[in-house]
C-alpha cells in the first residue's frame, strides 16, 4: 500500500503506478502506449530531443564488440533516464535485427511468461514491429510460454525501453516478453529456448528491464544495491532468484534478470560490466527514500585474446593517472565541500568540465589532524563522476564516520585532506598476487565486507598475514583467519593517493 508521504514519488513509484489499459487489437495487434506523457514525453520532437540530451550526458564510448545482454532501469526518464542512456549508448555501434525485451509484471499476477506474438508497439516515435517468427518459436517451446494480453494492459517496464531502442538502432524488430512468477525450472527452460532459437546469431540483443532497491534511506539502498549488482556480476542466478523471492535482496525485475543470467551461463557469457549506478536521490536530492538504477552489459570475455597487450595496458594505465592540476582541483573540491558543510550544513554546488574528472571512478577521502586519523569514508564501486564522488566522500568523512564526532568549525584550520582514487577491483585466486603497499584489499563473505587502502600497509608496518587478519577481524567482522578460507572472496585494487601536503 502507498504511504501518505509517498505521493511525492508518484513518477518513480513504478510498482504502484496505475495506467489505463490501451490496446488496438484487430488483425495487426498494435499495442498502444500506457505511460506516454507520464514516464516520458508524448511529443515526438521533445521525446527525441530529451533522449539525445541523455545520450550527450552519458560519458561512455560505444562498445565495438558484440554485447549479448543489456540490463537497464525502467523509471520515468527524469529519474532513471541518465543511467539507461549509459547502457544504450554503450551498445550503439552494434547492429541488431532482433531485440528481446524481458520485463517484470508489476500489476498482473500470473505464473507463466507472456509473449506478444505479432503486430507492433506504438510510441510517439513510431511503431516497432514484433519479430513474429521468433515470438512464435518461443511460444511453441513450452506450455508456460504463451500470450496473455492482460500482462501488457497496464505495464510500463517493457514500454519505457522502446523509445531508447528507437533512438539507438535502425531496422530492428522486438520480442516483447512480460514475466509473471514462473518457477526457477521454467526460467531455465526459457533460457534454453532462447539459446536454441538464437543459436549462433550475433544480431540478437536481450534487454532486461529492472530497477534495484525501493524506498530505503540512501546509505541502506546503496549497500543493498551493491549486493544485488555483485550477484549479477557473479552470474549467481540461484542467489538472485532465492533472495529476491524472500525479499532479502531487492530487484523488481529479478525474474527476467534470473532468466538472462541463466541464458548467459548456458552460453559462456562470462564478462559482466557495470556501466553506471545511481539512485533517485541523485536527481531529487532527497536521500530519505530512494530507488536504485543500474546499467550493466554481459558478453563473452575476450581478455584471453588480449593477454599479450601488456605494453598497451601499461600505457593506458599511465594515461589514466591524474595530473597535478587535476589533483589540485579534486583537493579544492574536497576542501570547499567540507568547509561549506561544516559551517552551513549545505552541500557544495560544483560543476566540472575536465574530462578526466568526469570519469566514473571510486575514491576515498581521508582527514588527518596533526598526523592522527580524523575521518575516512570512501566508495569503491563508482556510480557517478569522480569529482562528485570526492565531494560526497569529503562531506561524509567530515560528518558521518561512525568512529568520530563530526568535524567542528574550530577544527577546520587544523585538518589535512587526502584523496585516494581507486582502480576497479579484481578478484584474486591467491594472496600471493597481492603486493603490500601497492594493493588495497577487499574481503567479503556473505553480508560481511571489509576494505583496507594500500597505505594501511605502510602506516602499520604489518606483515601480509597481519594485514589480512586485521582486515578480516577489524573491518569485515570475520574471524582473523577467514582470509585463508576459500569461501572468502578477496579482491585487490590500486589507489592514486595525494594530499594537500603533497600538492601545493
Amino acid at each position: 500500500m502507498m504511504r501518505g508521504d509517498d505521493f511525492k514519488y508518484l513518477a518513480i513509484i513504478l510498482c504502484i503506478f496505475s495506467a489505463m489499459p490501451s490496446f488496438a487489437f484487430g488483425d495487426s495487434l498494435i499495442k498502444q502506449p500506457n505511460v506516454s506523457g507520464q514516464f516520458y514525453d508524448a511529443n515526438p520532437q521533445r521525446l527525441s530531443a530529451s533522449i539525445d540530451q541523455l545520450f550527450s550526458q552519458a560519458d561512455i564510448p560505444s562498445i565495438d564488440q558484440p554485447i549479448n545482454i543489456l540490463i537497464v532501469p525502467h523509471a520515468g526518464y527524469v529519474y532513471s533516464g541518465p543511467v539507461a542512456a549509459y547502457g544504450f549508448k554503450a551498445v550503439k555501434k552494434n547492429q541488431y535485427k532482433t531485440i528481446v525485451i524481458l520485463a517484470p509484471s508489476h500489476f498482473y499476477g500470473f505464473e507463466g511468461i507472456s509473449i506478444w506474438p505479432q503486430g507492433g508497439f506504438q510510441t510517439p516515435l513510431g511503431v516497432v514491429d514484433v519479430d513474429q517468427d521468433f515470438a512464435k518459436q518461443l511460444i511453441g517451446d513450452h506450455e508456460q510460454f504463451y500470450f496473455d494480453p492482460k500482462a501488457f494492459e497496464r505495464e510500463h517496464s517493457l514500454e519505457v525501453e522502446i523509445p531508447f531502442l528507437q533512438k539507438t538502432f535502425q531496422a530492428f524488430k522486438i520480442v516483447p516478453v512480460i514475466m509473471g512468477q514462473p518457477g526457477f525450472g521454467t526460467l531455465e527452460a526459457f533460457a534454453s529456448a532462447l539459446k536454441k532459437i538464437i543459436g549462433s546469431r550475433d544480431d540478437v540483443l536481450i534487454v532486461v528491464s529492472t530497477d534495484l532497491s525501493h524506498y530505503h534511506e540512501d546509505t541502506v539502498a546503496r549497500r543493498m544495491d551493491k549486493e544485488a549488482m555483485e550477484a549479477i556480476q557473479q552470474l549467481d542466478a540461484p542467489k538472485i532468484y532465492k533472495e529476491c523471492f524472500l525479499r532479502e535482496m531487492e530487484m523488481c525485475g529479478f525474474i527476467p534478470v534470473t532468466a538472462a543470467i541463466l541464458y548467459a551461463k548456458q552460453n559462456n557469457l562470462n564478462h559482466v560490466e557495470l556501466l553506471r549506478y545511481a539512485n533517485s536521490g541523485d536527481v531529487t536530492g532527497d536521500r530519505g527514500s530512494v530507488v536504485g538504477y543500474s546499467a550493466i552489459t554481459i558478453n563473452k570475455d575476450n581478455s584471453q585474446s588480449n593477454a599479450g597487450n601488456t605494453a598497451e595496458a601499461a600505457e593506458a594505465a599511465q594515461e589514466s593517472s591524474l595530473t597535478i592540476s587535476q589533483k589540485k582541483r579534486l583537493l579544492t573540491i574536497a576542501r570547499q565541500a567540507v568547509e561549506k558543510y561544516v559551517r552551513n550544513k549545505k552541500v557544495l554546488s560544483v560543476n566540472e568540465t575536465e574530462p578526466r574528472l568526469l570519469k566514473t571512478e571510486g575514491a576515498f577521502v581521508t582527514i588527518h589532524q596533526q598526523g592522527a586519523l580524523r575521518g575516512c569514508i570512501g566508495q569503491i564501486i563508482a556510480d557517478r563522476p569522480l569529482f562528485l564522488i570526492v565531494r560526497e566522500m569529503a562531506i561524509s568523512a567530515a560528518s558521518r564516520d561512525p568512529r568520530f564526532q563530526p568535524v567542528t568549525i574550530e577544527e577546520l584550520d587544523n585538518i589535512d585532506l587526502e584523496i585516494s582514487v581507486l582502480s576497479k577491483p579484481r578478484q584474486i585466486k591467491s594472496v600471493d598476487e597481492m603486493i603490500m603497499g601497492v594493493h588495497g584489499v577487499i574481503v567479503s563473505r556473505g553480508s560481511h565486507h571489509g576494505v583496507f587502502l594500500p597505505q594501511v600497509a605502510e602506516e602499520t608496518g604489518w606483515s601480509k598475514e597481519e594485514f589480512l587478519s586485521q582486515l578480516c577481524a577489524q573491518k569485515a567482522g570475520l574471524s582473523p583467519d577467514a582470509w585463508e578460507d576459500p569461501a572468502t572472496k578477496i579482491e585487490v585494487f590500486t589507489a592514486e593517493v595525494f594530499s594537500e601536503k603533497d600538492v601545493q
